[in-house]
């Protein structure tokens, strides 16, 4: 089996014009995926979380970078070409009752990928596959023929999923799956996505906002900041040592449930640097009690400071 890593992805942009200038929703983010292993993003709103993993797949075409899966630049396939690759990249939408088609029964929609890209073409067998998905993912065949208004979220979500899985892809991007669903179904969802990742080698980009997630689910995590990656470490690590003042603020809002073991929380105050145009300086400054005249004048690049973690920040070149 290769030891190169299933996607790569080097310096990949994605600009929007505005009336204003250009957006830089993602700009220069660089990261590997290894086979089989999750690689968490977190970061607030509007940080380019989801507009990574959609250019990532090309449903927004990025303005210029490298997305190498196994070793292909799929920014470079044409239309024909990456409809064939899709097969293999799929995405879990985060609101399980948007992304499904309400005129669609559960067979209907699980079985139009495998229809549209000619996979089975036999009605009977294509049913098959349907009831196997859905069994997979622990939907009752009960269920098949009804349509997405009649379910909870929870079960729109498994619908979400065995739609992904229908073409057996092996990378998924899974964009706030369970943000939209009650704290007891995220659990069920999540636990879902870990038994099909153990059983099918699936490689997942997990995009979330809540870090205690994504602390037990992934492998590594990614922090970005206004289209930047900021820090990116194996999940012990990150929690261990976090070192960005970014993410050091990200953790210490994370509850703890005790009243007696409190965490110091960290405020963070300032202005945000717009998107729009940003200066070559380090994004963050305007909110970092950290911040010097060398991080408004000039942009940290990302730094390696112990295997595996990287940094982008100017403290780490005293370290």
């Amino acid at each position: 089996m290769s030891t190169a890593p299933l996607l790569d992805v080097k310096n990949l942009k994605k600009f929007f014009k505005t009336p204003r200038g250009m957006l830089h929703a993602v700009d220069d983010v660089t990261f590997t995926i290894e086979r089989g292993k999750t690689l968490g993003v977190v970061g607030e709103s509007g940080c380019g979380k989801s507009t990574t993993g959609r250019a990532i797949l090309r449903l927004l075409e990025p303005t210029s970078g490298e997305v190498l899966f196994e070793g292909q630049d799929v920014v470079r396939l044409s239309k024909e070409e990456m409809r064939k690759k899709r097969t293999e990249m799929q995405i879990i939408f985060q609101d399980p009752f948007s992304s499904l088609n309400p005129r669609k029964t559960i067979s209907q929609t699980i079985a139009e990928p495998l229809k549209i890209n000619n996979i089975i073409t036999d009605k009977n067998e294509r049913m098959d596959r349907v009831r196997e998905l859905m069994e997979t993912v622990g939907l009752a065949e009960r269920l098949i023929n009804t349509y997405p208004h009649e379910l909870d979220g929870g079960r729109r979500q498994r619908i979400g999923i065995a739609r992904a899985l229908a073409l057996n892809p092996k990378f998924i991007v899974c964009d706030e799956p369970v943000s939209a669903l009650d704290v007891s179904i995220q659990a069920q969802i999540l636990n879902l996505m870990k038994e099909l990742q153990d059983k099918m080698g699936l490689t997942y980009m997990f995009i979330t906002h809540d870090l205690s997630v994504v602390n037990h689910f992934s492998d590594d995590i990614a922090v970005m900041y206004l289209g930047k990656l900021i820090e990116k470490a194996p999940s012990e690590e990150l929690f261990a040592h976090p070192t960005h003042p970014y993410t050091q603020a990200l953790l210490s809002a994370i509850p703890i449930p005790s009243l007696h073991n409190r965490r110091e929380r960290i405020l963070l105050k300032g202005e945000i640097t717009s998107p729009i145009e940003p200066p070559a300086a380090c994004r963050f400054a305007n909110r970092c009690t950290y911040a010097t005249d060398r991080c408004r004048q000039g942009e940290p690049q990302l730094k390696e400071i112990a295997p595996g973690h990287f940094v982008s920040c100017f403290l780490c070149d005293d370290k």
